[in-house]
This record gives structure tokens, C-alpha cells and sequence, in this order.
């Protein structure tokens, strides 16, 4: 019993912090060393705390389906998105291949070096600095960016370019854990001219395939064969993020209406001097 609660524990701070661009792997990072697994086998936590992220892409599926599911089904939808190829909403269609193309350079390099990352660079130090990092630069930017009229102010205004530019900040986060994926690639979006409320909800939609492919690679490398215990983390863990990330991302997307991110990039630093504060008395 004391594991499942750990578990729902684990899945609430997900939940929390995959979407606000505060870093899940540097808050999860402080929940494991507080409270482990004590049940599991070797490098389950490392499998757990990636897979768990499947129930924040399923809040995001749930949440702006609309938005994001490329077929036209019914008559009416048919009769309001006329297009070269039946059933299809062309404008979906583009922005799924725009958000391909943004994860093309983390998706290369990710395969190819994720156990080289994995050495050096998951540590908490590497992990606080990033924090840090990151969070001077929404400050930096967002005070920049006061006064300034976006360029880009709907999805449909994204380039590829733009998509590609987005996809090397995402790059960044797959590269230094604690840079959080979703506050680099809304830190790229910014700084290119993106307003906030796209800049997030094209973070949202890029991190289904994203972490759909992540939480696969992990599965893999971890192997198939788990305990009636393990899964029964791995459920609990992706139930409870589904149901934090639904509000979580509805909060997200009024506050980015209102508000700017420099409350996160605050929140960043003081993390940040924590995990090092935290991590340095250990030794």
C-alpha cells in the first residue's frame, strides 16, 4: 500500500509539472531521493517516471481533440473542411507535419545518444544548473518581449522554419534534464516571436509524439518483464497524471491569457538553489 501511494504521489507531481515549464525531472528527481521505491527491480524509477508522462498525453488528446484529430468524419465536419483528399482536415494535416519536423533533431539525437546523455549530464547538478539556466532566460525574454506584438498569433501562422527552430530548443531539453521540454520549447517560441498561448499549446501537441516515443524507448530498454507490482505503479502513476494534467492544463492555457512566465522563471531558480542546497548537504 505504501508503494501505491508513492506511486499517486509520483503521478500528481507529473501531472503538476510536465506542462508548467518548471522541469518534471527536476521535481521528481527531489520526490525519489525523499521517497523511493522500495519494491521494484533495478532501474524501474528510471523506466516509471518517463512512462507515467502517457497519462498527461492522453490529457492533452482529451483536451484539445478538436484541435488535433486530423479526420473529418461526419457530414457536417466534411461540408466545413473542403479539401484535395476526402475526410481529411488539411489544416490538421499541416500542423501534424510541421510538429514532426519539430521533433526530427531531438528524435535523431535522442536515439542515437540517450545513454550518453543518461551519464553525464542526469546528475543533480547538471539538473539544477539547467533549472537555473532556463529560468533567467524567461526572465531575460519576457522582459524583452514587453511591449513587443507577437508575429506569430495563431497555429496555423507557424512555419516550418519556425517549426524547426522549435524542434532544436526542444533538442536542449532532451540533451539537460532539468531544462523541462516544455519551458524550452516555449523559451524558443517566444524568443522567435511566437505569442504565449501558441507557444503553449504547440508544446502541447508536440509532446504526443514526443513522449509517446520516449515512453516507448524506455519500456524497451527496460524490458518487458514486469512484476504484478510494477504494474500496478506504472497504472496508478499514469492515472493519476491523466487526471492532475486535465486541470493543470486548463489552468496553464487561462493564466498564459492574462500573465507572462516570469513567475515560473522565478520558481526555476529558487528550484534550482534547492536541488543544489539539497544534493550538496548529502555529501
Amino acid at each position: 500500500m505504501l508503494e501505491v501511494i508513492k506511486a499517486i504521489v509520483y503521478g500528481i507531481v507529473e501531472g503538476i509539472t510536465e506542462w508548467l515549464p518548471i522541469s518534471s525531472t527536476g521535481h521528481l528527481l527531489l520526490v525519489e531521493q525523499l521517497m523511493p521505491f522500495q519494491e521494484v527491480s533495478e532501474g524501474f524509477f528510471d523506466m516509471f517516471d518517463v512512462v507515467i508522462q502517457l497519462g498527461a498525453i492522453l490529457a492533452v488528446v482529451l483536451l484539445f481533440w478538436h484541435k488535433i484529430w486530423p479526420f473529418a468524419l461526419s457530414r457536417r465536419e466534411r461540408e466545413e473542411n473542403p479539401g484535395p483528399i476526402p475526410f481529411l482536415k488539411m489544416d490538421i494535416m499541416t500542423l501534424w507535419f510541421k510538429i514532426l519536423v519539430s521533433c526530427v533533431p531531438a528524435a535523431i539525437i535522442g536515439i542515437l545518444f540517450d545513454e550518453v546523455f543518461e551519464k553525464w549530464f542526469y546528475n543533480p547538478v547538471s539538473i539544477a544548473l539547467a533549472l537555473i539556466i532556463f529560468g533567467v532566460a524567461f526572465l531575460v525574454i519576457e522582459t524583452w518581449n514587453r511591449g513587443r506584438r507577437p508575429k506569430v498569433r495563431k497555429l496555423s501562422q507557424i512555419t516550418y522554419q519556425t517549426a524547426l527552430i522549435i524542434g532544436f530548443f526542444q533538442l536542449i531539453a532532451a540533451i539537460f534534464p532539468g531544462t523541462s521540454r516544455s519551458g524550452a520549447t516555449i523559451v524558443g517560441a517566444l524568443l522567435i516571436g511566437v505569442s504565449r498561448t501558441v507557444a503553449a499549446e504547440y508544446t502541447f501537441f508536440l509532446a504526443i509524439p514526443v513522449m509517446f516515443g520516449a515512453s516507448l524507448l524506455k519500456v524497451v530498454k527496460f524490458g518487458f518483464h514486469f512484476t504484478g507490482m510494477e504494474v500496478a505503479l506504472l497504472l496508478v502513476g499514469t492515472v493519476v497524471s491523466f487526471v492532475v494534467s486535465l486541470f493543470c492544463l486548463r489552468f496553464l492555457m487561462n493564466y498564459v491569457k492574462k500573465h507572462n512566465f516570469k513567475i515560473f522563471g522565478w520558481y526555476r531558480i529558487a528550484l534550482g538553489l534547492v536541488v543544489l542546497l539539497f544534493f550538496g548537504l548529502q555529501k
